[in-house]
């Protein structure tokens, strides 16, 4: 479907074609027909499935046409991280190009000039706030946000923000918002958690879910069936043979990313690291430095693997197997984007080989495995159904010990 057909302003049309935007994704052309109805929404989409313009392009139409109030905020959308709300920042500042909406960006971590400019944003009324929940409910704290007149709340990355624990700024924040108002809220998973909180703000809402899409055909996707401590080595072998312009490294804690990023200065790479416990101002110092090519390998923990808007990333390695499937698709769609080539390799230790099958069995294929570099050594079969088969005995005898051991002590007792 093309933009043209939907029922938008000529002036959001206008945006659209200056950007060369002419053919709608799926889940633009479910959600905005809905979003321009007046309906409540929940959506089910990853990033990058255009779900930010799905409500972006409604949400100025209803701006436009539905007698909002001038010099009020007028629309919420909130973001779990700072470099989520820049990037809606940014296509609402291409989007609303032709259209006379003011918006306003607001997230911690910056300079005093920075928050004055919110403050001022917040305290005149900018028709559409984008905000990560913290930092709203700060500026809240200090009187001069008026959020009575809000007839639009958007939630984009609803499970991220609940997995950062924001559950309770969301609730506190909708404390502060009419009972009349659309809400929209998008998440790339639903858990019980997300029904839950759909369930207690969305009113009877429409759902848009659409289906995980398998990794681009474009990503080679292999994988190394190694032992834990073959890993590094791997990485030296990669590494040697050629380096390539833009890598990210992917670990399972923000732990694992230190003690890898340190092992890799010792082999003299030069790699940048991003995990939860950089100041703000440090991340964005390293993701400049990554995006600019001064950094050629980034290790990171998920907090890149959604929402980072990188296209020239030709190496992604996971260095641990991701917790789920939908991770594995976030994590190497990182690469080859924007019509480039890329690879995803993924590191499968033994504990991991039942977690990677399924996620064999998600994408529907089988990942080639390369043979270990010489010199490391043997690696493990991969049998993920016999070592899983295994891991559940092992539980059962665990299980009957502990039952038997339990009822040794009550005898004794009595």
């Amino acid at each position: 479907m093309k933009f043209t057909e939907l029922n938008l302003d000529e002036s959001v049309l206008q945006a659209l074609d200056a950007m060369n935007f002419s053919e709608c994704t799926p889940v633009q052309e479910h959600a905005i027909p809905v979003i321009l109805e007046g309906r409540d929404l929940i959506g089910v989409a990853q990033t990058g499935t255009g779900k930010t313009a799905a409500y972006i392009l409604p949400l100025l139409h209803r701006l436009l046409h539905d007698g909002h109030p001038e010099d009020a905020i007028n629309c919420v959308i909130m973001a779990p991280t700072r470099e989520l709300a820049q990037q809606i920042d940014q296509q609402m500042e291409g989007f609303s190009y032709f259209v006379p909406i003011s918006s306003v960006a607001v997230y911690g971590g910056n300079d005093g000039v920075l928050y004055e400019q919110q403050k001022k944003g917040l305290a005149l009324g900018a028709d559409v706030v984008i905000a990560t929940p913290g930092r709203l409910i700060s500026h809240l704290a200090m009187g001069y946000v008026d959020l009575s007149k809000v007839s639009y709340f958007i939630l984009d990355e609803a499970d991220r923000m609940l997995d950062m624990g924001f559950y309770d700024d969301i609730m506190q924040i909708v404390r502060h918002l009419p009972e009349e108002r659309q809400t929209i809220m998008f998440s790339a998973t639903m858990p019980a958690k997300i029904q839950e909180l759909a369930k207690t703000i969305l009113h009877d809402p429409a759902e848009v879910k659409i289906a995980v899409s398998k990794p681009a055909d474009k990503i080679l996707q292999a994988a190394y069936v190694c032992y834990e401590r073959q890993k590094l080595g791997i990485i030296r072998s990669l590494f040697a043979e050629e380096m390539p312009d833009k890598a990210i490294l992917f670990a399972s804690s923000k732990q694992k990313v230190k003690e890898v990023t340190q092992a890799l200065k010792q082999m003299k790479l030069n790699v940048g690291e991003m995990h939860s416990d950089l100041e703000q101002e440090q991340r964005d110092h390293v993701m400049h430095e990554f995006k600019s090519g001064r950094i050629p390998i980034l290790v990171a923990t998920d907090i890149v693997s959604r929402g980072i808007d990188i296209d020239d990333i030709r190496l992604v390695v996971n260095y641990d197997v991701p917790h789920d499937c939908e991770d594995y698709v976030h994590r190497i769609g990182r690469t080859a984007r924007a019509n480039h080539d890329g690879v995803g390799i993924t590191f499968i230790s033994e504990k991991d080989q039942a977690r990677f099958k399924a996620i064999e069995d998600f994408i529907g294929k089988t990942v080639y495995k390369i043979p270990l570099p010489e010199g490391l050594g043997e690696a493990p079969a991969y049998a993920p159904k016999a070592r899983k088969e295994r891991h559940f005995a092992g539980n059962r005898r665990n299980s009957g010990r502990k039952g038997k051991k339990g009822t040794k002590s009550s005898n004794s007792a009595s």
